[in-house]
């Protein structure tokens, strides 16, 4: 599945422009062109049950993420999770490039080689990692 010209957008790259003001498609379109934005299935899935279970306004910025995470400006692809698979071994396992401000997964991704994408100082998005 490792398409070279994808980023895969994780689940809380979606708040971005609720918590920081930020558009991240517009961002994307200019340090990352010719790149196309993806997310999956389970992403969504995610991003569904964050806004059922949360309350005010962070039901508001879940909806408004998932919102985001649907558009026409994402593609969708339905990946499924292998027996007993997390989300974030799942990410590593289809992705050359991963949209994520999660620390977690950005060690993980970089012990495999895979470029991470992310929020810095608030500001901007940053590349940790090399475009093949």
């Amino acid at each position: 599945m490792k398409s070279k010209k994808e980023i895969i957008i994780d689940t809380n790259f979606f708040f971005i422009p609720f918590h920081f003001n930020i558009d991240i498609i517009d961002e994307f379109k200019k340090t990352f062109p010719g790149y196309k934005l993806v997310t999956t299935n389970f992403i969504i899935d995610e991003l569904v049950g964050l806004k059922k279970n949360s309350k005010g306004k962070d039901r508001i910025n879940s909806s408004l993420a998932l919102k985001l995470a649907k558009s026409d400006k994402i593609n969708l692809i339905n990946i499924d999770l292998k027996e007993n698979e997390q989300v974030d071994d799942a990410l590593i396992r289809i992705s050359n490039i991963i949209a994520t401000n999660d620390k977690e997964l950005r060690i993980k991704a970089r012990k495999r080689e895979i470029a991470i994408i992310y929020l810095r100082q608030k500001k901007f998005l940053e590349l940790d990692g090399y475009l093949h």
